[in-house]
């Protein structure tokens, strides 16, 4: 089969610039059905703990330690804090993989990838449109959760403070704020799975394997974080940093690990979407 290669020569008017506009590949993945699906588990999962929640009479700490889980039903604050802690581990790294992952390796299923080269579209051009459109999505996920944990905590536990586990309140404009940080950090660990994904996506033509390797490799990663005789190996791995963010819902926010986290998250993720870009410019796209 003949490579589809970017063309030499382009006819009057042409812009590369103007080419796969990120406003109309936005439309398209979000009518795609994985999108919606997405987006309704993520809708649904504070409807799913506030149900448990009052089928079990509330979180029940079992011991003398307080943790962020036995605070949800104070305030609406508290729940989306809560909503946060439980899916940042696993449920967040879902979407995130999902929309990077997928993006380009389905194209390529579909066979339609060297059309779009053809059109031309050029490739350094594709990409960043795919990639701009998978962060917004994956963005929009982590916003669309505690929005929807907010509202739903508010009406079944009422306005309030953020409750701390270690004890006193924090005012409800503060705990907005925080939980603003808590979401933008978040994001940023992200940052590495999403880059996998798509650094995957890149080389396979089989979707599910770009998800999956990122998920699964994520997965490895926070395996590996808890084995103590690693020691100070954990420190550059991103899951050891992934919780960092509960410092922001501490009295007194603390920048230290949050920093170090960031710092990681994002140079890894640079390198792998480098190495994205620099292998499909030379890829023989025959899909």
């Amino acid at each position: 089969m003949s490579t589809v290669t970017d063309r030499a020569e382009v006819a009057d008017g042409y812009r590369a610039g103007r080419t796969l506009p990120v406003r109309v590949e936005l439309v398209r993945q979000l009518k795609r059905r994985r999108t919606l699906v997405m987006f309704g588990i993520l809708v649904a999962l504070p409807f799913v703990l506030l149900i448990a929640f009052q089928l079990g009479g509330g979180p029940d700490g079992g011991n003398n330690q307080v943790n962020l889980m036995d605070t949800a039903t104070l305030s609406g604050a508290n729940f989306a804090a809560v909503n946060l802690f439980a899916s940042a581990g696993f449920l967040l790294v879902v979407p995130v993989a999902l929309f990077c992952g997928d993006t380009v390796a389905s194209e390529a299923s579909w066979s339609s990838l060297r059309y779009l080269l053809a059109a031309p579209v050029p490739r350094a051009r594709l990409l960043w449109s795919k990639l701009a459109v998978g962060l917004t999505l994956s963005l929009a996920a982590m916003v669309l959760l505690p929005l929807v944990a907010l509202a739903v905590g508010t009406i079944a536990y009422g306005w309030g403070p953020l409750q701390l586990p270690t004890g006193g309140a924090m005012a409800a404009g503060t705990a907005a704020g925080r939980l603003l940080i808590t979401v933008a950090y978040i994001f940023i660990s992200q940052l590495v799975t999403a880059a996998l994904a798509f650094w995957l996506s890149t080389r396979t033509d089989a979707p599910l394997g770009a998800v999956g390797g990122a998920v699964g490799l994520t997965i490895v990663g926070n395996v590996l974080d808890q084995v103590t005789a690693l020691g100070d190996w954990r420190d550059f791995l991103p899951s050891h940093w992934q919780y960092a963010w509960l410092d922001a819902v501490q009295p007194k926010l603390e920048w230290s690990d949050m920093i170090q986290g960031t710092s990681l998250s994002i140079t890894l993720a640079l390198v792998l979407f480098a190495l994205a870009f620099r292998g499909f410019a030379r890829k023989d796209v025959v899909s």
